[in-house]
């Protein structure tokens, strides 16, 4: 059974915010939540990149941990989704989701919370596949119609990869070869910013 992931290739990421647009307009999100979205790193220094960010869907997932009322859940694809009718708002998930996936929309003078949304990779939700119900509460499921999420299909660049993870890896293991810059891309100079760590770790 494929397992769903996403990676987003920084790249080839030109931040033109399409794969956000693409999921907003794909499932009719509501205003104030961002089922994805696009960050800068390093703003205007040499280095800056730009990378999409949403739900990871994560093996172990942090949020599926926490959650007091065991909202989450995980399909056999490896979807982390969540029940809305289940969810009480507390909040819990978005502390200790490392991705800020998780997305409150505010209601009233104080910012009460609602109930949770975030990215369901256009997997839909608990209630039957296609049905108005599962669109009002956690939009299209494209999945179930044999798509990929819209926001990797809307990516001009092909920045934003999504699929079974074996596939995404091979696509992306066969971009870093083309680009001549092997393991390091992912390496010690990628995590702390220190050239030539890396070849003393090598050598050691």
């Amino acid at each position: 059974m494929a397992r769903m992931k996403f990676i987003c290739d920084t790249e080839r990421c030109i931040e033109c915010n399409g794969c956000a647009t693409a999921c907003k307009a794909e499932h009719d999100i509501p205003w104030g939540v961002n089922r994805r979205r696009v960050v800068t790193l390093n703003d205007g220094v040499p280095g800056e990149r730009t990378i999409s960010v949403a739900c990871m869907h994560c093996s172990d997932a942090p949020c599926m941990a926490v959650c007091p009322v065991d909202c989450f859940y995980r399909t056999d694809e490896g979807v982390v989704l969540h029940d809305k009718d289940v969810c009480i708002g507390c909040g819990y998930c978005s502390y200790a989701c490392p991705f800020g996936a998780p997305q409150f929309p505010s209601n009233g003078t104080f910012g009460l919370r609602g109930k949770m949304d975030k990215c369901t990779f256009c997997a839909g939700g608990p209630e039957d596949n296609g049905s108005q119900a599962e669109f009002e509460k956690y939009g299209r499921n494209r999945l179930a119609e044999g798509k990929l999420p819209a926001c990797a299909e809307m990516c001009s660049t092909k920045a934003l990869l999504a699929g079974d993870g074996d596939v995404v890896a091979d696509i992306f293991r066969q971009r870093v070869l083309v680009r001549g810059k092997g393991a390091e891309v992912w390496g010690w100079t990628t995590a702390y910013g220190q050239p030539g760590q890396a070849a003393k770790k090598e050598g050691a």
